[in-house]
Parts: C-alpha cells; structure tokens; sequence
C-alpha cells in the first residue's frame, strides 16, 4: 500500500514509519526540512519536501506520492509547555490543525486516496464525572488560551470525518511516553519534576490517560484498513489521577517526591488552565478502538507496561 506520512520525523512519525516499513508499505514522508528529508530516505522512506502551509506544494507532493491513505501527524508542541505562554506557544499548532489539515485534505482528494488518518487529542473533552467516550463533547467553552486550542482540535477533527469522497480517522491521543517525549528521563516534565517544579494542586484529582508512541503507532497501522469514519480514543487501559501517576513516576525518575500545593496558590501562580490540568481533567476509555481497529496496546498501563514506567 502506498502510504504518505506528513509530520514522519515527529515523535510519532518515528516509531510510525518502522512499523509500516515492516508491513511492506511503500511510505513518501513529508517534511519541510532538507536534512530530514536525508533522514527519511536513510530509512527507506521517499522523502517529500513541503510546507504544510504552502497549498500548492502540498498538493504536488501528495499527488506525486499517489496515496491510498493519507497519514496527518503535523504537529508543532513546544519542548516545555509555559501555561502562562500557551497563547503564544500553541499558535502554530493550532494553525497546522486548522490549515494544515485542510491543505491535507484538499491534497488528498486531488491524489485519489480512499483514506486519511489525523492525530487528534484525548485530553480536549469537556470535564465530567467518568471517563469519557468518543460521543462526549469537546471543552469549547473552557478558558483561554485553551479554548482556542480545542477549538483547532474540534476543526481537524470535523474536516477529517467530514470530508466527502474520503473514509474520515481521527485518532485522539492520550498524553505520549516513551522515546522523544516530554516524559522520556531526558524531556521536559521530567525536568521539571526532578527540580520539584510539579506540584500536585489540590487532592491532585485530575484524571491522565497515557499511551506510549509505540502503541500510539500501531493503532495508527490498525486504522489503515479498520474502523469505519469518526473519531477513536487511542490510550491505555489504566487511566490514573495525578495523585497516583506523579508521585510514582517521580519515584521512576530517582527524583524527591512532588510538592503539594492548594488549587489558589496554583492560580496564582500557574494560572486557570494549570489548575484545570491538574484538578478537573478527565480519562478517556478506549473501548471503541478495541471493538472497531481490533487494537490493543502492548503496555496496558503507564505503570508496568512491558517493565516500564512513564520515565
């Protein structure tokens, strides 16, 4: 199957690319840099070069590639996220989910491709008191800067499902561990939580759900011919509050265990958005991409996944 990867270089894209290799897929990988692109055809990708803001080039460079499916995992997160700065930090993220998927999509369709599969969130749902399903809504009245990120996460999501002549996936992530993440020994959370800067707000009541980026891409290779169009939570079995995860993954790390601060303090400090992350955010479920992409994720939990911890 010819398959075209935009964002192949990414946290994703490479533990992606491998595993399509090794399926006997013929994988084009996009990417707006050169160097990588020496990369990708180091590792047997064809390499595409392309700003995925520039319209036409994208449309050349999928055309060229002739797809069957379109994989979209163009994203652009910061190494350390500022609450305080998000406004800023997430505004060319927010635009690849709004124009990126759109000149994508457009791409696609002018290519022939029957399929395309965007990486999407877990952690967008608008809170309440379960974990939440596929059905649930999305947190479009939450606060800003906030808002206007779910807000690009709801346009990518509904240009990809939406999309006529196109079988529409879009696969809401949980938070990422492992290799190349925030959460790997050398990234930026756990710098953070080894310099104690971490704290549990509150009873630490907010609810993660994680999933490593090599599950993460193997529910992306299962999506390539299962589940019919609409969006999948994609995270592992074992969702947690921050009560638990932060303390035993700071015991991973070797690091002291995390200061507890009250929910004001926080606010103050880090700002409303910080203190949602840390007090009212919810798990998700994932048993629609069990039932429908027949996928299962090979570290059922972020605790003893294979021996592994989120660090």
């Amino acid at each position: 199957m010819r398959i075209f990867v935009a964002g192949a270089t990414g946290v994703i894209g490479r533990a992606l690319v491998p595993l399509l290799l090794e399926a006997g897929h013929d994988v084009v990988g996009m990417t707006r840099s050169s160097e990588r692109a020496a990369e990708l055809r180091d590792r047997g990708v064809e390499p595409a070069v392309a700003d995925a803001f520039d319209v036409a080039a994208v449309e050349r460079a999928v055309t060229a590639a002739r797809p069957e499916v379109v994989i979209h995992q163009l994203t652009d997160i910061p190494k350390a996220i500022d609450p305080r700065r998000m406004e800023t930090q997430f505004a060319l993220n927010d635009r690849l989910r709004h124009d990126g998927t759109a000149n994508l999509l457009r791409a696609a369709k002018a290519a022939g491709a029957r399929r395309m599969i965007s990486q999407s969130i877990a952690f967008a749902y608008a809170p309440g008191d379960r974990l939440r399903r596929e059905e649930d809504p999305l947190f479009l009245d939450a606060p800003q800067p906030w808002r206007r990120s779910v807000e690009a996460v709801a346009a990518l999501e509904d240009q990809t499902v939406g999309a006529e002549g196109l079988d529409g996936i879009a696969l809401r992530y949980g938070y990422f561990y492992g290799p190349g993440t925030s959460y790997a020994t050398d990234g930026s959370t756990a710098a953070m939580v080894r310099k104690r800067a971490f704290p549990v707000v509150g009873r630490g009541t907010a609810v993660y759900s994680f999933i490593h980026v090599e599950d993460a891409a193997s529910a992306t290779v299962a999506a390539l011919d299962r589940g019919t169009p609409g969006v999948y939570n994609v995270v592992d079995d074992d969702p947690a509050p921050v009560s638990e995860w932060l303390p035993e993954y700071a015991a991973a790390l070797g690091a002291k265990p995390p200061r507890r601060v009250p929910r004001f303090a926080a606010r103050i400090a880090a700002g409303r958005f910080a203190v949602y992350l840390m007090t009212q955010l919810q798990g998700a479920t994932n048993e629609k991409a069990k039932r429908e992409l027949g996928w299962a994720p090979s570290r059922p939990s972020w605790r003893h996944g294979s021996g592994e911890t989120l660090g």
